[in-house]
């Protein structure tokens, strides 16, 4: 009987079976729209906590230490920080200034200003303490609506605007349930301060935390 050569011999083995399951990409796309997006929302986020930031700065008017800022803000000690850093580097020109004292902010008006806080200081008992601080919130945000004053400011404010109106140096214009105000042609005059077309709110932002450097 004739033995079949290598090459005729038959396989009689059975076939392999692959029982692995196929390999699925679990990898996410993100699209250009869903980048943009994102971005966007986290620009939302860092705008929305910057904007914490500067308010609490302003409305304490001393220094605030970063634990501090973070019970008032509730931003995270990373994001404050940047935030903090790119402030200081915002308002390094200009009329408002964000100083610094170890690990405590304030935000304060340039040296070359300080003669207005000397202004406001002396020649002008006629206001007490707590109406320059309500004169100063208006100069800094003007136009501003008088219920937001109010609420920074509290009820004792009504009687403060009623002053001011009566004493020409705020305009009310009436908006809603509300009114709208802004510092008139004679508070400039009367504080001796050069009102500069380019520079209204700066020189009003001067005046306001130079009133809360007093507090």
């Amino acid at each position: 009987m004739e033995e079949e050569s290598p090459s005729t011999q038959t396989d009689h083995r059975l076939p392999t079976t692959d029982h692995r399951p196929p390999t699925t990409d679990h990898r996410i796309v993100i699209t250009q729209s869903t980048a943009i997006q994102i971005e966007n929302e986290f620009e939302d986020n860092e705008q929305s906590a910057t904007e914490k930031v500067e308010a609490a700065l302003f409305i304490a008017g001393r220094y605030l230490t970063l634990q501090e800022l973070i019970m008032l803000t509730d931003i995270n000690p990373i994001m404050l920080k940047s935030i903090l850093n790119n402030l200081e580097k915002r308002y390094s020109h200009g009329t408002l200034r964000i100083t610094r004292r170890g690990d405590s902010y304030k935000m304060d008006i340039a040296e070359k200003y300080h003669y207005i806080i000397n202004k406001l200081a002396t020649g002008t008992t006629e206001f007490t303490k707590a109406e320059q601080e309500t004169l100063a919130i208006i100069a800094y945000k003007q136009p501003i609506k008088q219920s937001v004053v109010i609420k920074i400011r509290g009820n004792k404010s009504y009687d403060h605007i009623r002053k001011f109106r009566s004493l020409g140096l705020v305009n009310a214009k009436r908006k809603g349930h509300t009114l709208i105000l802004n510092l008139s042609e004679e508070f400039y005059e009367y504080f001796n301060v050069t009102k500069n077309s380019n520079q209204n709110q700066s020189k009003e932002s001067q005046i306001e935390n130079e009133n809360n450097k007093t507090t």
